[in-house]
């Protein structure tokens, strides 16, 4: 599991070693493959350069890479002990839990893979309408808004890696 204490800000990430910056990395997107090619372009000039670099890494992905990354990542609703992940589903309350534990189940019978979204600044309701409008997608369309959806909470999280959130 990450340390999440050695990096103190986008220098200190630069300077980490190759083995050191990947661990970090998965904390953002828990696909190995993600962490080689994010810090394999070290060093980064700025937050922007960063998440640019993180971003086109989670969209290269193969598809097993994808769902190794949606595998660390707690069903909706579901409470966890994962700092990162209660801050970004704070908005799910009580009210809706049970029709997203319902959703989850819906979503991934169809699917095959946890539901993600990019929780921050959502709503419970809000997230389960989502869940029940991609409920409708083909699988095509499902992995595109998943890797739309990795790449968005990916890019937060680069953020707070580098203390710059």
């Amino acid at each position: 599991m990450p340390n999440l204490q050695t990096v103190s800000g986008l220098a200190d990430f630069n300077a980490l070693s190759p083995a050191d910056a990947e661990r970090e990395l998965m904390a953002c997107c828990a696909s190995p493959a993600f962490a080689r090619a994010v810090a394999a372009l070290r060093p980064h000039r700025d937050l922007a350069q960063l998440t640019a670099t993180a971003d086109t890494a989670v969209r290269a992905l193969d598809w097993p890479d994808v769902l190794e990354a949606l595998g660390a990542h707690p069903r909706i609703g579901e409470r966890t002990t994962e700092k990162w992940s209660r801050q970004e589903q704070a908005g799910v309350g009580e009210d809706v839990l049970a029709d997203l534990a319902r959703g989850n189940r819906d979503y991934e019978d169809r699917f095959g893979h946890v539901y993600l979204i990019c929780a921050t600044g959502l709503t419970g309701r809000q997230m389960l309408d989502r869940l029940n409008e991609r409920l409708l997608n083909d699988e095509e369309s499902e992995r595109r808004v998943v890797r739309d959806e990795l790449a968005k909470i990916t890019r937060l999280r680069m953020a707070k890696l580098v203390g710059v959130a």
